[in-house]
């Protein structure tokens, strides 16, 4: 997959964002939810309103794995405040990389992630973090073979339901 290219998200790719969001997050998690949980977060979430507002944040990022003009991933990236939860000026928190399951273990995930260590980099943060689901066992073990080291855990809302996320968090300064 050497052809994939990875293009910031502007105001004018916030369809393409939502449609994305959408599918890959009802792929990854409608099983393990009920519909009306699953509708209540993806209007809550995905709306034009909220993306626009992420987008237009100058805290957060969104990137798209692109292969032949076809969106075949996305990443949201957040600094400052708008991280979820830590809110600390030294971290970048990784939000979201989520890939079409038809693209599953073609590296659209790892091309993704060297693009968020990339962007950690250059900010010069000492470390980033996330939260996984603890049922996401393809995410947790994506995450630790990239060397990440579970911290904490939270609380995750989807619809009405409360959920765990076990915390990472990979040191890039000793």
């Amino acid at each position: 997959m050497e052809n994939i290219k990875i293009q910031k998200v502007t105001l004018n790719d916030i369809h393409q964002l939502q449609k994305i969001g959408r599918q890959t997050f009802s792929e990854t998690f409608s099983v393990h939810n009920s519909e009306e949980d699953m509708q209540k977060y993806l209007d809550e979430n995905f709306s034009s309103e909220k993306l626009t507002a992420e987008i237009n944040n100058q805290d957060s990022e969104f990137y798209f794995a692109v292969l032949d003009n076809v969106v075949i991933g996305y990443l949201k990236l957040n600094s400052g405040t708008s991280q979820t939860e830590l809110k600390d000026n030294k971290a970048l928190e990784i939000e979201r990389i989520y890939v079409p399951k038809e693209y599953h273990g073609q590296k659209v995930g790892q091309i993704l992630y060297e693009k968020a260590i990339q962007v950690a980099r250059q900010k010069e943060v000492d470390y980033v973090w996330l939260g996984v689901w603890e049922e996401n066992f393809r995410a947790l073990s994506f995450y630790k073979k990239n060397g990440f080291v579970e911290f904490d855990k939270h609380i995750f809302r989807l619809g009405n339901d409360e959920q765990t996320d076990i915390m990472m968090k990979l040191e890039l300064k000793n």
